[in-house]
């Protein structure tokens, strides 16, 4: 461990990724990804965070935030956390700051970690080896034989048990969609995300339609703004279709709405837009207590260390935009096998670091 662990220096700085296709969702269209990157140093190491969100979280760090953080100490990150959570006290929590806040959040735990020469899935304390991961994509934008490629890579290449599609921009193009995806994947359970984009009664229409497909996983059938409305979903979906909800949960209040409004069968939790893996340990704390099992979101380089060390986990977002971004940004990505991923414990930390030359090409 290094003698001087004060916190010195904080940088943020955003990087903008053009998709390889156009990708669509039930509410939304786009053709680039921006992830905002932190770095922390302190005792002569340096922490890595991210957040996928807008530019203009990193000014918000630079800004703003970063001054608060300088001369804690790196190991006592709930202060840090109670000094950021403050200061944004009338920007407003959720969204964009909450965003700025995980990727601090992350890349303290990154750094500690580092000071102490460990890897954070060991820091964290490990319930299990690997993380199991679903391929996640199938954007609305895809034609059939887009959708079919991705998914039959998803279930060869890498070994995943279950396949998410995104639904909603045409439902009336869905069920063939669906009928589609299950042709190529076999005996993997296929999963649909509408992004929010039904109301209740249109929510169980398509439910009732996606049940001959087996469809196990229906996500986000109406907005996480309307918890009452899921609820009712749920409490109607065919019993062997689960509902799903959480990635936008940016604080503690919001995931408990979720929990006690019986809105949900899995909750998810997103360490970029949480409140970082402070943010996350705690939100599966809700979940144990509400015997409720919960799902990482998206960002599954950074979701690892976590997500091996979480109770009650289910699996992890293997999201095809941010998987591709983290293998082009970060050594030490990590590379699935058979339907799982698991954290080097070689490396101290989460283990990624940036490839600063090919970043520096997308810089926003």
């Amino acid at each position: 461990m290094r003698d001087d662990p004060i916190i010195r220096t904080v940088r943020a700085r955003a990087y903008t990724v053009p998709t390889d296709a156009p990708e669509a969702d039930g509410t939304y269209a786009w053709d680039r990804t921006t992830i905002v990157v932190v770095h922390i140093e302190a005792g002569g190491e340096t922490g890595l965070g991210y957040s996928y969100t807008d530019a203009s979280a990193a000014s918000l760090i630079e800004r703003t935030l970063a001054s608060r953080l300088a001369g804690l100490s790196v190991f006592d990150i709930s202060r840090a956390n109670d000094i950021l959570w403050g200061t944004v006290r009338n920007i407003g929590r959720s969204g964009l700051a909450a965003s700025a806040i995980s990727a601090l959040d992350t890349a303290l735990w990154d750094l500690k970690a580092r000071l102490l020469g460990l890897p954070l899935a060991t820091l964290f304390g490990r319930v299990r080896e690997r993380a199991e991961i679903y391929g996640s994509g199938g954007f609305t934008a895809y034609d059939d034989r887009h959708l079919c490629e991705q998914f039959g890579a998803f279930v060869a290449r890498d070994g995943c048990r279950a396949v998410k599609m995104k639904i909603g921009s045409e439902p009336e193009r869905d069920p063939a969609r669906m009928a589609a995806a299950k042709g190529v994947i076999g005996s993997a359970a296929l999963f649909i995300d509408a992004n929010g984009a039904f109301t209740a009664k249109r929510a169980l229409a398509m439910a009732r339609a996606a049940e001959r497909f087996s469809v196990a996983w229906f996500e986000e059938p109406v907005t996480s703004d309307d918890p009452q409305g899921m609820a009712a979903v749920r409490a109607a979906a065919p019993a062997g279709m689960e509902v799903a909800a959480g990635e936008y949960a940016y604080t503690l209040d919001a995931m408990q709405r979720l929990l006690t409004s019986g809105a949900v069968d899995v909750a998810q939790a997103d360490v970029t837009r949480c409140g970082g893996y402070s943010g996350f340990l705690k939100m599966t704390t809700l979940c144990e207590a509400a015997h409720t099992d919960l799902s990482g979101h998206c960002a599954p380089a950074l979701h690892m260390p976590v997500a091996v060390a979480a109770p009650r986990f289910r699996h992890l977002e293997w999201f095809h935009d941010h998987v591709r971004i983290e293998r082009m940004l970060f050594d030490g990505a990590p590379v699935p096998r058979d339907g799982a991923i698991a954290p080097d414990l070689t490396r101290p930390g989460h283990g990624l670091t940036l490839k600063s030359t090919v970043a520096d090409a997308y810089a926003a």
